[in-house]
Formats: structure tokens, C-alpha cells, sequence
């Protein structure tokens, strides 16, 4: 069995049809606010729960993975979720395990704002303009001008520096191209550019 699998219309595998895949979209945009929430108020709200910010965002993770093993044992996906999605990781699952990745391993503004609103606008933009039908070459050039721009949008507002733009923006859009069977591409356009993050890092030192 290939380990990539074929590119298929959302729309026509969502649970919901149309408004489904319209419900998808909206959820996944509005990941963006993750790291607003855990910059503005993760703080605060660590200490008044009595646990330190990195142990909330493990427990967060923990119950995200034994929540998706229940759904997992019962075969159901909701409204919004893909049919396939019962019988493996969904990429909600998958997204949210990234993103507890990113603030675990690089907690700090300047990375973790311009990964996840890569992730929350990029991949939406990506599926929606193949789903249009665009040649996959200006697929790719076309998300990793927006994509670039996500990063130099992230330079100005939180100090990420403005060079990164240039090695980021091609590595984030060509790690949500594959089309992998286990794994979803909610996944790879996080945990591989964060990985390049990590690489980097002591010869930038944010951290």
C-alpha cells in the first residue's frame, strides 16, 4: 500500500458537506488565537490553577490524545471532520498535538506566532486555492508569497527576525505538500519547520 494517498475534493468527504467543510475552515483560521491566549493570559491563569505553564500545555496535549484514542476505539468523527477521519488521526488531532509541540520546544513570540498562524491561515489558503483548481506550481508560489507575508507580518508585530521569512516561507509550503496516509499535513507544516527553528536557534538565541 503507497504511503501517499490521492488529492480528493474536502467538500465531498466532510461530514456536513459544504457547511461542514465551511465549519473546518472557520475552526482552523481561528487557531490563531492559541498563541494570544497563551501569551496574554497563559501566565496568569498557570498560577491561579497552581501549575507551571509547560505542565498546562502537557495536560492539554495528554487529554487531546486520550480524547482522540476514544473516538478512535468508537469509529465516530463530528460534524466538519473528513469520513475517513474515523478510522485514523484526525488532523485536528494532529494540529493540535503540533501546536502543543511549538509551545513547548519554542515558547517564545518571535516563533511560535509566525508557525502557528502559518498553520492556521496558510493551510486553509493552500486547500482552498488547489480546491479551486490552480496548477500545483502556482499553488506553491502563491503560498509562499502569503506565507512570506505572514512572517514579515510577525517581524513587525512581535520582533520574529525579518530573515527567517526567506527560509521559512518555502519550507513551511512544501512541508503541508505531501500527501501522507498516517500522517497529516497539519502535522509536517509545523513540526518540520519547527524543527528548522530548533536548528537554528542557538546561533540566534530568542530562547
Amino acid at each position: 500500500m503507497s504511503e501517499q494517498v490521492e488529492l480528493t475534493n474536502p467538500v465531498d468527504l466532510s461530514v456536513g458537506g459544504m457547511y461542514g467543510h465551511i465549519f473546518r475552515r472557520i475552526f482552523h483560521i481561528s487557531m490563531f488565537l492559541i498563541p494570544i491566549v497563551y501569551f496574554e493570559f497563559g501566565e496568569s491563569f498557570s498560577e491561579s490553577v497552581g501549575y507551571t505553564l509547560p505542565e498546562i500545555v502537557s495536560i492539554v496535549i495528554l487529554v487531546a490524545i486520550f480524547g482522540e484514542a476514544l473516538r478512535l476505539k468508537f469509529e465516530f468523527t463530528v460534524f466538519g471532520q473528513r469520513e475517513y477521519e474515523a478510522k485514523q488521526v484526525s488532523a485536528l488531532a494532529w494540529g493540535g498535538f503540533a501546536v502543543g509541540m511549538v509551545l513547548l520546544l519554542s515558547p517564545v513570540k518571535e516563533y511560535a506566532y509566525p508557525l502557528i498562524f502559518t498553520l492556521s491561515f496558510g493551510d486553509p489558503f493552500m486547500g482552498e486555492i488547489r480546491r479551486r483548481g490552480v496548477e500545483t506550481r502556482e499553488v506553491i508560489i502563491y503560498s509562499i508569497g502569503f506565507v512570506f507575508a505572514l512572517w514579515i507580518l510577525c517581524w513587525y508585530l512581535f520582533a520574529t527576525p525579518w530573515w527567517l521569512a526567506f527560509i521559512f516561507a518555502p519550507i513551511c509550503v512544501f512541508a503541508e505538500m505531501p500527501r501522507l496516509r498516517y500522517i497529516d499535513d497539519n502535522a509536517t507544516m509545523l513540526l518540520i519547520p519547527l524543527a528548522g527553528i530548533l536548528i537554528l536557534e542557538p546561533f540566534i538565541g530568542l530562547m
